[in-house]
């Protein structure tokens, strides 16, 4: 999915075939990284040209903090994690994008970062169905 704005903004092409739309929140899109290794989503404020947070307004900062916490509070729910990563490092994908991943003492890359640890294991389509309606579900909730 490319999802393109009427401001110019579109989902990075990586982005995009890497990762799954999960919600749209009031500032960015809310993506599953299709690696069924980790519970790992991505948030993407839709502000054209954002490469780094200091590129948002004030504003957008503090609805990206909420967005954070929102997404954060659904992957506790869901997955029970261990411990929860949050990390907007860029250095592959210009775009603005933020990772929030669900981390156990017991995965493949701990206590190392998951980037690079292991290859990607896509979701069975079954998984991600179910994987997406809980993670709309704790969100909605």
């Amino acid at each position: 999915m490319n999802r393109q704005t009427n401001n110019g903004w579109h989902l990075h092409p990586q982005l995009a075939e890497d990762t799954h739309p999960v919600a749209h929140f009031a500032l960015s899109e809310l993506q599953l990284m299709d690696d069924a290794n980790h519970p790992w989503l991505i948030l993407v404020p839709r502000v054209e040209h954002a490469a780094e947070l200091i590129d948002l307004s004030d504003a957008q900062q503090a609805e990206l903090t909420r967005e954070i916490a929102r997404t954060s509070r659904a992957l506790q729910a869901v997955f029970k994690p261990h411990k929860l990563n949050v990390a907007a490092l860029g250095n592959l994908v210009p775009q603005l994008h933020v990772h929030v991943i669900a981390r156990y003492e017991d995965d493949i890359a701990w206590p190392r970062p998951v980037w690079g640890m292991a290859a990607a294991q896509p979701y069975a389509m079954e998984e991600l169905v179910r994987r997406i309606q809980a993670l709309r579900d704790a969100l909605s909730s």
